[in-house]
């Protein structure tokens, strides 16, 4: 198959859509991020990039607990609208219609709708030319019962948001199945 280069891009897939909630000026506000992901497994970690402009990122600080909420592709118009307003100009907890709650950490604001909320408290900032990336600890996981399959997530019960870069610009679910995994590939050994 013929390649065409096209320098350094993001061309990196899937990107996870998140709402990182924080506690700025003593309320609790949502913010969206897709540059994020896992970081390390023991013990869970997890990192997301955040533009140094944006209203949450006042409150996120090494040490600071926030929150890193999976919606549901049904979701997709709150999320969107999460990343188009700032929490300094519009209310997005009303617009959206979204229940707050807070979990171990007491001061990590949580989704209700979101099917995953994991409770963070950020460890290291990596400061980027565009984004600080920040690497935090998972110190809490919250499951919506429905997305449980024999008590472990089932992520496709979660249905979550994708983001698809420029050109498409668009949001998605996951898709089918493809094969098992660690099997699939055993008549290749």
């Amino acid at each position: 198959m013929k390649k065409v280069t096209q320098g350094p891009q993001t061309s990196f897939y899937p990107l996870p859509t998140l709402l990182i909630g924080a506690m700025v000026d003593g309320k609790p506000n949502f913010m969206t991020a897709v540059y994020g992901g896992l970081a390390n497994g023991k013990p869970p970690m997890l990192s997301v990039g955040i533009v140094r402009s944006r209203y949450t990122w006042g409150a996120i600080k090494v040490g600071a607990t926030f929150s890193v909420n999976i919606p549901s592709a049904a979701q997709a118009r709150e999320v969107d609208f999460c990343g188009l307003e700032s929490g300094s100009r519009v209310d997005k907890i009303g617009r959206c219609g979204f229940k707050v709650f807070y979990g171990d950490l007491k001061t990590a604001p949580l989704i209700e709708q979101c099917p995953v909320n994991l409770e963070c408290v950020a460890a290291h900032i990596i400061d980027l030319e565009m984004h600080s990336l920040v690497v935090a600890d998972i110190k809490q996981t919250h499951v919506s019962e429905d997305c449980l399959t024999d008590g472990a997530l089932d992520p496709m019960k979660v249905d979550p948001l994708v983001f698809l870069t420029a050109p498409a610009r668009k949001y998605v679910r996951i898709g089918e199945v493809v094969g098992d995994a660690f099997k699939m590939g055993l008549d290749l050994k």
